[in-house]
C-alpha cells in the first residue's frame, strides 16, 4: 500500500491557508498547516513532507530565513507564494534553496500543475527499483562448481560511457540511484531541483541543454514542446545553476563542470 504524501503549508493568512489546504488535499496530500515560520519549521521537521508551500511575508521569521533553516535538514520541494513582484525577492528565495515560486493572487490550477510537475521527477527509490539488476538464479552446474572470487562492485565510469545512472567527470561523481553527489570524494548537498539540473547536464555531455529544455525537464514535460516558457522560468534555471556552481565550487569563468553557452544554455565542460 502506497504511503500518502505529506505537505506542510506555512502561511499566516487564514483564507489563503484554507484554500491551499483544500487544493493540496484534493491532490491527495495529507496536509499540516502552520501560521508562522517557527511553527512551520517544526512541522516540517516532525512530518517530513514531500512539498512545502511557504509565504515569504510571515509575521515572525523572514521567509528567506525559513528556507535556509529548512535546507539544513529537509530536501522537500519548497514552493514560495509571495505578493512581492520584484525579481530580487524571487531570486533571493531561489538562491536560499526554494524550488519554485508563485505570485499572489494565484490560480489553484496553476499550483496543482506545478506541484504535479515536481512530483513527476523520478525518485531514487523508483530509479533503483526499475534499474537494479535482479540476482541470477544458479543452475545445477553452477551450484556444484567451486565458488569464484566475488567481483568488485562496478565503479562509476567517465561521462559518455554511463553505467547504471553513475557519472564521473573531472572529479565530480553523481549517482542517480542513491541521489548522491561528490566532488573529489567529499559529499555535496544539493536540493532535488539542483540535483535534477546537474543530472540533466551530465547525461547530455557536451551537447548543449537550452534553458527551455531544462525548464521542461524540471516540469517533467521535456518531450512536450507546446508549453509556454517565460523569461522568469528561464531566469529560475539560471539561479539554480548558479546555486549548483556555488556548492560544487565551480568557476563560471574557467568551468570544471558547467559551461555556459551564451544566449543558449549549458553543457558539460571538457574533460581535464
Amino acid at each position: 500500500m502506497e504511503t500518502q504524501r505529506v505537505a506542510v503549508i506555512i502561511e499566516d493568512d487564514k483564507d489563503i491557508r484554507d484554500l491551499l489546504n483544500a487544493v493540496l488535499q484534493q491532490s491527495g496530500f495529507k496536509v499540516f498547516t502552520s501560521p508562522n515560520g517557527a511553527e512551520g519549521v517544526e512541522a516540517v521537521r516532525t512530518h517530513n513532507p514531500t512539498v512545502v508551500t511557504l509565504d515569504l511575508g510571515l509575521p515572525d521569521i523572514d521567509g528567506f530565513e525559513v528556507i535556509r533553516q529548512l535546507r539544513l535538514f529537509s530536501d522537500a520541494y519548497i514552493v514560495m507564494l509571495t505578493a512581492r513582484a520584484e525579481e530580487l525577492d524571487t531570486l533571493m528565495g531561489l538562491e536560499a534553496g526554494a524550488d519554485d515560486y508563485i505570485t499572489k493572487p494565484f490560480r489553484p490550477r496553476e499550483l496543482r500543475a506545478r506541484i504535479s510537475a515536481m512530483l513527476r521527477r523520478p525518485r531514487a527509490s523508483e530509479e533503483t527499483a526499475t534499474t537494479a539488476p535482479q540476482p541470477a538464479v544458479p543452475d545445477a552446474a553452477a551450484a556444484s562448481a567451486p565458488s569464484a572470487t566475488p567481483a568488485a562492485p562496478a565503479a562509476p565510469v567517465e561521462v559518455g560511457a554511463k553505467e547504471a545512472g553513475q557519472f564521473l567527470h573531472n572529479g565530480l561523481s553523481l549517482d542517480f540511484g542513491t541521489r548522491t553527489t561528490e566532488v573529489d570524494g567529499a559529499p555535496v548537498e544539493l536540493t532535488r531541483t539542483e540535483f535534477e539540473l546537474l543530472h540533466a547536464v551530465l547525461e547530455s555531455g557536451r551537447r548543449v541543454r537550452t534553458k527551455t529544455d531544462l525548464v521542461r525537464r524540471l516540469r517533467g514535460d521535456e518531450y512536450d514542446a507546446g508549453g509556454f516558457i517565460s523569461e522568469a522560468d528561464e531566469r529560475t534555471v539560471e539561479v539554480h545553476v548558479g546555486n549548483v556552481r556555488r556548492k560544487l565550487g565551480d568557476d563560471s569563468r574557467s568551468p570544471r563542470w558547467l559551461e555556459t553557452v551564451r544566449g543558449v544554455g549549458y553543457r558539460l565542460a571538457p574533460p581535464r
